[in-house]
C-alpha cells in the first residue's frame, strides 16, 4: 500500500465525521465574516485540532499498520500528508471567504501566509496529541493556544512584547502586509518558512512516536 493511498484513507476517516465537515467549511466561513483580523490563526487552529485528533485517537490503528509492514515512518508521513490536505481545505475556505468579504492586496502572499499558519498549527496539534489523549481537553488546549496566539499577535497589538516571540509572528506579519497590498521583508518570509518546516518536523516526530510499536520485555 502506497503512502498516498494511506494518506487518502486517513483523510477520508476524518471526513466521515459530520463535525469535521462543519469544522472544515461552516465555522471558518462564519468566523472570517465576523473576525476577519485573526483569519490565519483560526483557520490553522482548526487544522491543528484535526492533527491533534489524528495523533490522540489513532495510536492503536497506526501501530497495527506499522507492525503490518508499512512502518512507523511511512505511517507518520501519511498522517502528515492527510493533515496538510485537511488544513489546506479549511485554509482555502477561510481564504476565499476573506477575499470575497474584504479583498486582498496580494492574494498569493496571503495564501502562503495562511499555509504557513496551517503547518505551524499542525505541529502544535500533533504535540498536544502526543501528551493529551482526551478529545475534549486536547482540542480545548489547541484552541487556548490559538486564543493566546491571536490576541498577542501583531494584528491585535502595536508590536513588540511577548507577541514578537510567538511562532506565528512572522506569518501574521506576512498576512497583514498581504491584506494591505504591501510587500514583506525577506526576514519575515524566511522566518515564517523556517518555523513552518520546523513545526512539520515536530509533527512528523509526534506521528512517528505514536505509530511506533512498543517492545515489551
Amino acid at each position: 500500500m502506497s503512502t498516498f493511498a494511506v494518506s487518502g484513507s486517513f483523510a477520508r476517516e476524518q471526513l466521515r465525521a459530520p463535525l469535521t465537515l462543519v469544522l472544515l467549511v461552516a465555522i471558518p466561513a462564519f468566523f472570517v465574516l465576523i473576525f476577519a483580523g485573526v483569519l490565519g490563526q483560526f483557520a490553522a487552529a482548526l487544522g491543528g485540532t484535526l492533527a491533534f485528533f489524528q495523533v490522540a485517537s489513532s495510536r492503536g490503528a497506526d501501530r497495527r499498520l506499522a507492525a503490518a509492514g508499512l512502518g512507523a515512518g511511512r505511517v507518520a508521513l501519511s498522517r502528515i500528508a492527510a493533515s496538510l490536505v485537511l488544513a489546506g481545505t479549511v485554509s482555502a475556505v477561510a481564504f476565499v471567504t476573506l477575499w470575497l468579504r474584504s479583498g486582498i492586496g496580494h492574494p498569493l502572499h496571503a495564501a502562503a501566509a495562511i499555509l504557513a499558519f496551517a503547518a505551524i498549527y499542525i505541529g502544535i496539534g500533533a504535540v498536544v496529541g502526543a501528551f493529551v489523549t482526551a478529545p475534549l481537553e486536547g482540542s480545548l488546549l489547541v484552541m487556548l493556544v490559538f486564543a493566546l496566539d491571536a490576541f498577542s499577535g501583531p494584528q491585535m497589538t502595536s508590536g513588540g512584547g511577548v507577541g514578537a516571540f510567538t511562532p506565528t509572528h512572522q506569518a501574521a506579519s506576512l498576512l497583514i502586509a498581504a491584506g494591505a497590498g504591501h510587500h514583506s521583508p525577506n526576514a519575515d518570509w524566511i522566518g515564517a518558512g523556517g518555523v513552518a518546516l520546523a513545526a512539520l518536523a515536530v509533527a512528523q516526530a509526534a506521528f512517528w512516536l505514536a505509530a511506533r510499536t512498543r517492545r515489551t520485555a
